[in-house]
């Protein structure tokens, strides 16, 4: 078998891995797709009647002043209140300032230069863990502001939800989040996670299209070890070039985009 076969069977067998919990499968599952987006809100948040408007994935908002972001999946409902979802399979990318960092910049980014406050829409920052992050063995945790005192809503509508993805039982969230965990979609409940998940691991138009994000992947992990080697000064540019697969030519700019 030549190289590329070898390549390419590598390749397909890294995709036949990926679930749903893996947020770059899982935004391409749902990239663009109102229909799934809408599916998936409605069991979150227990709304069958919501309606999704636009739906976006690894969407960027840029942060002039400091960091930027990029969501999972950004969506908009029919009554003009936002949602980001997010998976996290480590702890620590759902953290609580994290959530908090989301939330602030889809704010800063609503309202136009002039606008009211009181024109600031309703927001929904959704992490769906792979773990329990809040370890109490619910299905899924609601964060609110309250007055302390006197234990009253604050009312700022701004709203954090973690949706714990090891929780398992016969409710929908419960099989939804089953199925966030499977990798052979022939073992998912919902038949309409299930058909876009297949279509991305067996119908050939999707393998490809995976194929290419995880393509680019792998060379953006080896960029980032070559951006690690570089800054640690103790390799030649050819000897990282060579360690980590890359051309020279591309760990020549890396070095010069660094300096």
């Amino acid at each position: 078998m030549d190289t590329s076969n070898l390549k390419r069977e590598a390749l397909i067998q890294k995709i036949k891995e990926f679930r749903l919990l893996d947020d770059d499968f899982m935004s391409k599952v749902f990239e663009n797709d109102i229909e799934c987006t809408e599916f998936l809100l409605h069991i979150i948040m227990d709304k069958p009647d919501l309606k999704v408007e636009q739906v976006r994935t690894q969407y960027a908002i840029k942060n002039l002043l400091g960091r930027s972001v990029r969501l999972d999946i950004y969506a908009v409902d029919s009554a003009q209140k936002k949602y980001n979802i997010e998976v996290q399979r480590a702890d620590k990318g759902a953290g609580a300032k994290r959530a908090r960092y989301n939330s602030s910049v889809i704010d800063t980014n609503s309202l136009l230069a002039g606008a009211k406050f009181e024109e600031l829409p309703e927001t929904y920052v959704i992490f769906i863990t792979e773990n329990d992050v809040m370890g109490v063995n619910q299905p899924i945790y609601h964060v609110e502001r309250v007055v302390k005192e006197t234990g009253t809503a604050f009312g700022d509508e701004a709203h954090i939800i973690y949706v714990n993805g090891a929780y398992r039982d016969d409710s929908p969230l419960g099989l939804l989040m089953h199925d966030f965990a499977c990798t052979n979609p022939n073992d998912m409940h919902y038949k309409i996670l299930a058909d876009k998940t297949r279509y991305f691991k067996e119908d050939e138009r999707g393998v490809v299209a995976m194929c290419k994000i995880v393509e680019d992947l792998i060379d953006s992990e080896k960029k980032e070890i070559a951006l690690r080697l570089l800054s640690q000064n103790i390799l030649s540019r050819e000897q990282i070039a060579e360690s980590v697969g890359l051309d020279v030519e591309i760990v020549n700019i890396l070095a010069e985009s660094q300096n």
